[in-house]
């Protein structure tokens, strides 16, 4: 009789289970927009030469993707050189208090060929993507010239790519493309967004997170100096007291 019951509670779990694998299979397929990374998570250790992570995901339907990735954003400040008797100072500055520390835009098409201008300005997409406030500055055409130079030196450090990069299809559901992080990315959380595109406006969106952080002994002693200082001094001078003792044994010696 318990053996029966048993063997009952075994076969109501196991159509329980088969319903709910169901369950999501079915929100799965309905979904309109499907995507994720082959990993969350990027370390940074001594040897770190830049990485290459692949978003993949799925459609319901013929669509078009765009992909924006977004690192933490930060209070920056932009200077400008004036060349005062001769030699090159610092005269003037903007700053930014909300600036992107890395941002890269892919797509399946052109952008301009999936949406309007508007359209892009108010999803903030492509070169409309990065839009700053300055803290100070009220002249709105100074502003966007420091701006335009803001993103021209993260650019030639590869932390901007505004120039969209290609999200290939596998048929007409399946896509994928590979986000380049070179190898001065800055450390954090960033938002990966992917926006499926349809009749020239978004239709959905999804956002999933990345980490980025550094590892290594390197960084462990560097953290520790800074958090344990006056220790990490101690150990320190220590370790030169050790040192010396130590070579002044072996001269002695030879």
């Amino acid at each position: 009789m318990r053996a029966a019951r048993r063997w009952a509670l075994i076969s109501a779990a196991c159509l329980a289970g088969l319903a709910l694998a169901a369950l999501a299979l079915n929100s799965v397929r309905a979904a309109p927009l499907t995507a994720d990374l082959s990993d969350h998570l990027i370390k940074i250790t001594t040897g770190f030469t830049g990485t290459d992570v692949l978003l993949f995901g799925a459609t319901d339907g013929p669509g078009d993707v765009i992909v924006v990735v977004r690192g933490p954003a930060a209070r920056t400040a932009v200077r400008r050189k004036h060349r005062v008797a001769g030699i090159w100072v610092n005269r003037s500055q903007v700053v930014f208090s909300d600036a992107p520390s890395f941002y890269a835009v892919a797509a399946s098409r052109p952008l301009e060929e999936l949406m309007g201008t508007q359209a892009l300005k108010r999803h903030q997409l492509g070169p409309w993507g990065i839009k700053l406030t300055a803290e100070e500055e009220d002249d709105d055409g100074l502003r966007i010239a420091y701006q335009a130079a803001l993103n021209r030196i993260r650019s030639a450090e590869k932390l901007y790519q505004l120039e969209s990069k290609k999200v290939r299809f596998l048929g007409e559901q399946l896509f994928r493309v590979d986000i380049t992080f070179p190898s001065n990315v800055p450390t954090g959380i960033y938002t990966v967004q992917v926006f499926l595109v349809r009749d020239g406006d978004v239709v959905t969106a999804q956002t999933t997170p990345l980490k980025i952080e550094k590892h290594g002994f390197d960084y462990e002693v560097f953290e520790f100096a800074h958090t344990h200082s006056a220790l990490y001094g101690l150990f320190a001078i220590a370790l030169a007291l050790a040192a010396g003792w130590l070579a002044s044994v072996v001269f002695r010696r030879s």
